[in-house]
């Protein structure tokens, strides 16, 4: 009997030592690729080994982290999907032991875990270190500017707790609600996370919508539009003779007239890029053209609609079925049975969605002008604006699988601090957020696609002079057109 115990423990021991060293291995990949990333958009700064140097070093660490902790909160929900496929084809294969509804589990946990740990402590934490200059009257350094951090963050968590108190009185007057307020670790910090999560599924509410019409403007520039009634070589004659007369005109301006300089700089740059853009549309194969390209478009529109109608099929299953809600939904565990109705397509199709949203979202969110001045630059980002970048990016992260299982993309149960939200048992609460996710999307697409029609109806009309067309971003793909050689169909 003592000798079943010891291998039971033995077992035991060995399974988690396993799932931390995957759990390990996981985040180490994503560490990495995070600090890639970071690294190529950091302003270059100087190698002297000062003050300053040090606390940018220190912040930027803890960016890589929180990034980090961003990536595995994106690929929480496809991993458990795709794994749930997985132990149900092969239940019995060695090789596949380790992936359990144990590791799974855990992963959930340790993403909820450094989520709050990035969001409360560590973002703050990084801020205020590379704001602080220590205090008046004590020895400047690291030590000085290392306790003006903690003290702004114990201010800091003080007005958090007041502001969390005082919402709590106004929308829960109850001697139970205030008193489980001083449980820090079991209510207050999961209460304040679900705020935060509620936050986030609003910005995903607003962005996501903005991205999913706005992916087909990004697309159209990132790839090579079919040269329809167009020529290039005309077109790139023309531009070359402007670049030749700003040039010298450039060339010219004495050195006095700094503002004209700046000016004729910053145009020269813009024509050399739509040379550029020019070239690498002539250069491009008639199969990338005439194939890709349509081939793409077709494919995003394909993917938005069948987003669209998920959430309206969700819309009537909440209205006829109450298991539909996102919480209180207990599904048979992990490689028990399916989630998706069509198997392991289905669970395909279910990540290539929850993909989409999540890269629409982002489009969506630098799309939005509140958040324009945030779009990080090559080698030319501050690391106060990576800190912003960072927050921003793991709160959107953080409430993508709240999102996704509420709008019906996947069945897939939220699992540890994710499926403990307040929010996600208020029926009107996820209803509205279906209906609002759902009508958003619909008007945006059909912005999108109608704006063509609404130019040549202001011009028709003589409206295109009161700029009642907000297509800023749209017009600037199609400066070309003001010389009259650009040609559209």
């Amino acid at each position: 009997m003592e000798a079943d115990e010891v291998t039971i423990r033995e077992q035991n021991f060995h399974s988690q030592v396993r799932e931390y060293t995957i759990c390990f291995l996981l985040f180490a990949v994503l560490y990495i690729l995070s600090y890639f990333v970071i690294t190529r958009y950091k302003r270059k700064a100087d190698e002297q080994e000062d003050e300053d140097a040090i606390v940018n070093r220190i912040s930027l660490f803890l960016s890589t982290f929180t990034l980090a902790v961003s990536a595995g909160a994106v690929l929480l929900l496809p991993f458990s999907i795709i794994s749930n496929e997985i132990l149900l084809s092969f239940p019995q294969n060695y090789y596949i032991q380790w992936l359990n509804g144990s590791l799974i589990h855990g992963l959930w946990n340790l993403a909820s875990l450094f989520s709050n740990l990035c969001l409360f402590v560590l973002m703050p934490f990084a801020f205020f270190f590379l704001e602080s200059e220590g205090f008046a009257g004590l020895k400047k350094g690291i030590r000085a500017r290392i306790l003006e951090t903690i003290v702004m963050l114990i201010l800091l968590g003080l007005l958090i707790l007041g502001i969390v108190w005082v919402a709590s009185a106004l929308i829960d007057n109850d001697a139970t609600s205030m008193e489980s307020l001083y449980d820090l670790w079991e209510f207050y910090l999961p209460y304040l996370y679900s705020c935060i999560s509620l936050m986030g599924c609003l910005l995903l509410l607003l962005c996501t919508p903005v991205g999913l019409s706005r992916m087909f403007t990004v697309m159209g520039q990132l790839l090579v539009k079919p040269t329809i009634l167009e020529d290039l070589d005309e077109q790139i004659y023309i531009i070359t003779l402007e670049e030749e007369t700003i040039q010298r005109r450039l060339n010219g301006v004495s050195s006095t007239m700094e503002y004209n300089t700046v000016e004729l700089k910053q145009e020269l740059e813009n024509v050399k890029s739509m040379k550029k853009k020019l070239e690498r549309r002539k250069k491009a194969s008639a199969w990338e053209r005439n194939l890709v390209y349509p081939a793409v478009m077709i494919l995003l529109l394909i993917e938005t609609s069948i987003s669209v109608l998920l959430v309206a099929c969700n819309i009537l299953c909440l209205l006829i079925d109450e298991t539909a809600m996102p919480k209180g939904s207990r599904g048979p565990g992990i490689g028990n049975a399916s989630l998706s109705t069509f198997g392991f397509v289905g669970a395909a199709l279910e990540i290539i969605l929850i993909f989409y949203l999540m890269v629409s979202s982002v489009v969506g969110f630098y799309s939005l002008r509140f958040f324009g001045n945030f779009t990080p630059r090559k080698d030319d980002t501050t690391m106060t604006k990576i800190i912003g970048n960072c927050v921003s990016i793991l709160v959107l992260s953080s409430a993508l699988p709240v999102m996704s299982r509420t709008l019906g993309i996947t069945r897939f149960d939220l699992l540890g601090d994710f499926g403990r939200f307040n929010w996600l048992g208020n029926f009107y609460i996820v209803l509205s957020y279906n209906l609002l996710f759902a009508i958003m999307t619909t008007l945006c697409l059909i912005r999108k696609f109608t704006s063509a029609v609404r130019e040549e109806l202001f011009k028709a009309l003589g409206l295109d002079k009161l700029h009642l067309s907000n297509n800023a971003r749209d017009s600037e793909t199609t400066k070309l057109s003001a010389n009259g050689h650009q040609k559209t169909l």
